[in-house]
């Protein structure tokens, strides 16, 4: 079986960074850890990391180190290849994949890039590479600068290249594609290519064209006289500043870059006010040209605006600047997060993932980690999108989630609020959530408020709720919410960041109430270790449960197991192991581990059973040598509320575990708690995981 896949390109600059980001997030939800080796890269500058790899381990936290990742810079390539020595270069490339190998389930390699003097060579070098590691490819080619027909060779004289030396070719991209040439491109292809190379074609990205302004300092050795923090802002436009400002005005554009001489005072401050004006374009920065810096009085004007993007000074002059600009080859680096999430998604939209998956996972899975744990949860998600309604409208943190769900595409999301305060909050934080992919909803003016408040009062009546306290308890957002999940108007409920647990699930219990058969609403948290995922029950909710109650529990947090993907094995904790303790406390564990095994026959359940003994194989094994859970327990079923919520943000404080919760259980339809501490990934996680719950309603 294939341990590693081969990504590489016909020449340069084409784009191979967008393959290698979208494909190791695909990896990584299906193995357990993934490497990332880089046979070939370019020279490096004293002090400096190579480019490709410092993203790729920075932004996937890869456990790699950077020296790991590569075997030969160009140079000392060249060197080899001028002295005769091609099987040494081949015999440590392979050496050093194998040690990643023993060290990794997957392996993601990739080629190089085609620039320098040993171009030439360099094809001939990715095929043998590939070959003698016996791993299968993934062929890149860009549109740029060619045909349809050169592009369409390119591949094909790659590809049967490849397959012509014995590796194996799982796909042929051609990147860079004009929209308009789509159809065209994966027809001739099709044509061309052999029918068990997938194909796939990428249209143009213009922001993936773009340079950031980091790249053009770099590039000019610029200094930064303002902005610094804008930096990765992209320059998709750029013109020069000569003209009278009325006249240059005309010619801003959306993300324009002004260059203009570092003394054309009235070109900087008009493009800085034409990027604050609501009547003009914002603009990503501004280049100083001749090494002249403007006076005094210009700059401390400027240092007193209230936002200013980058601006930065350069020696050369304007004619030779725009040139320079102009030649600037984009790349995708660790700190610009947005160029990475666009790549991403260029590739999860453009590629047939699960098509490459079943020729490219060809290995067994073991375990489940938390890369993989969150990749299936967002994979499935999006698989049927729900509607999730948030209440708590204007809380930073639920809106700057709402804009990364929103941006993934991932659920339908209505926020409760007044939708002026709403915009007000997102405009004063800086939150660029698009307000038309969210449905907005002020309660007291929505058209359903009545008829929600009817509802509860008919249902509530008997316990003495008359309807004006039903129409002032739907004035709450937390009972809105609510009603919205139970009349059916949104599939689930995230609420608690800015309210207490007995606010936000107090309606969910009046009439959403329990599922059949359920007599008891638990919570779980998925723990996210930093080798596999397990789930603590019940760590939120219930203060001190009787054994009945803990059994249900263990059951309901099974089933929730199940339908995340995780193996149930049921350790039902307690201070001692099987039969040695006595005492009320462990009794009563001892009893809801019977009545688990009575009503659950079909589930893997040991109790009671001690922590270190449900996770240490050694440990498990010596104390309950016939327990088919002690040493590897998925689930941990805590006797009471204060043991399972000191330990689950003890393990999360001590490890850095990531804690997703909790995740309430047993009820209807789903509704959320969230603790009032939450950061911004807890509420994305929640909903994501809300989310599915309602799938499966």
């Amino acid at each position: 079986m294939s341990k590693g896949i081969y990504i590489t390109t016909t020449g340069p600059n084409s784009g191979k960074s967008i393959v290698s980001l979208g494909l190791m997030q695909m990896l990584l939800g299906k193995a357990a850890k993934v490497g990332y080796f880089r046979p070939i890269i370019d020279n490096l500058k004293e002090g400096k990391m190579d480019n490709h790899i410092r993203t790729m381990i920075n932004h996937f936290e890869l456990l790699i180190k950077p020296k790991d990742a590569y075997v030969f810079t160009r140079s000392e390539l060249i060197d080899l290849l001028n002295k005769g020595k091609e099987d040494e270069i081949i015999s440590r490339i392979i050496d050093r994949y194998k040690t990643l190998e023993d060290q990794f389930d997957f392996i993601l390699v990739e080629g190089s890039d085609f620039s320098g003097e040993s171009s030439i060579r360099e094809w001939d070098i990715n095929v043998l590479i590939a070959k003698n590691l016996g791993i299968p490819a993934i062929i890149l080619a860009t549109e740029t600068g060619k045909t349809i027909d050169e592009l369409a060779g390119n591949l094909q004289m790659a590809t049967d290249s490849f397959i012509g030396n014995g590796v194996s070719v799982l796909m042929a991209i051609a990147n860079k594609v004009l929209p308009e040439n789509q159809k065209a491109v994966e027809q001739v292809l099709k044509e061309r290519l052999p029918e068990s190379v997938l194909i796939e074609v990428i249209p143009r990205n213009t922001r993936l064209s773009q340079p950031s302004l980091k790249e053009i300092v770099d590039e000019l050795n610029g200094k930064v006289l303002f902005g610094e923090q804008y930096l990765n802002n992209q320059a998709g436009f750029f013109s020069v500043g000569a003209m009278q400002l009325r006249n240059y005005l005309n010619h801003l554009k959306e993300s324009s870059l002004v260059i203009t001489p570092g003394d054309r005072a009235d070109i900087i401050l008009g493009a800085l006010q034409a990027n604050l004006s609501a009547n003009y374009p914002s603009i990503s920065g501004i280049v100083l040209t001749g090494g002249l810096i403007p006076e005094e009085s210009i700059l401390k004007l400027i240092e007193g605006l209230s936002e200013v993007v980058p601006i930065i000074s350069v020696n050369e002059g304007t004619f030779s600047i725009t040139n320079r600009i102009g030649d600037i080859r984009p790349k995708v680096y660790a700190e610009n997060t947005e160029k990475i999430r666009i790549s991403m998604q260029v590739f999860e939209q453009n590629v047939d993932i699960e098509s490459l998956e079943n020729k490219l996972i060809t290995f067994k899975q073991n375990g489940i980690t938390p890369r993989m744990f969150q990749y299936n949860l967002l994979k499935r998600a999006k698989t049927h999108k729900k509607h999730i309604v948030l209440p708590e409208g204007y809380d930073e943190r639920i809106l700057k989630a709402a804009k990364q769900l929103v941006d993934l595409d991932v659920v339908n999301l209505t926020i409760l609020g007044q939708p002026a305060k709403i915009a007000q909050v997102l405009a004063s934080l800086d939150i660029q959530l698009d307000l038309s992919k969210v449905s907005i909803v002020n309660p007291t003016d929505s058209p359903d408020f009545d008829a929600y408040a009817d509802t509860l009062y008919e249902m509530r009546k008997h316990k003495g709720l008359n309807q004006a306290m039903a129409k002032d308890l739907m004035e709450d957002v937390s009972y809105f919410g609510t009603m919205m999940v139970y009349k059916g108007d949104a599939d689930g409920m995230v609420s608690g960041a800015a309210h207490t647990t007995q606010h936000t699930i107090r309606p969910a219990l009046q009439f959403v109430k329990t599922k059949p058969g359920v007599s008891v609403v638990s919570s779980v948290f998925f723990m996210c270790l930093p080798d596999r995922v397990t789930v603590y029950g019940d760590c939120a909710i219930n203060p001190n449960p009787s054994a009945e109650e803990l059994a249900e529990i263990a059951i309901s947090s099974a089933e929730t197991s199940i339908s995340f993907g995780i193996e149930p094995k049921i350790a039902m904790l307690s201070y001692s192991s099987g039969a040695s303790g006595v005492g009320a406390d462990v009794d009563v564990v001892r009893k809801a581990t019977e009545i688990v095994k009575s009503k659950r026959p079909d589930l893997k359940v040991e109790g009671p059973i001690q922590y270190d003994a449900a996770v240490d194989m050694k440990i498990g094994k010596s104390k309950l040598p016939n327990s088919e859970v002690a040493g590897q327990a998925s689930i941990f079923i805590f006797p009471d509320l204060n043991t399972g919520n000191n330990t689950y943000k003890a393990v999360q404080r001590e490890t850095g575990a990531l804690a997703i919760g909790p995740i309430l259980q047993g009820l209807n339809k789903p509704v959320n708690d969230l603790s009032r501490g939450c950061t911004v990934n807890d509420i994305f996680n929640t909903v994501i995981i809300t989310a599915i719950q309602a799938q499966g309603q």
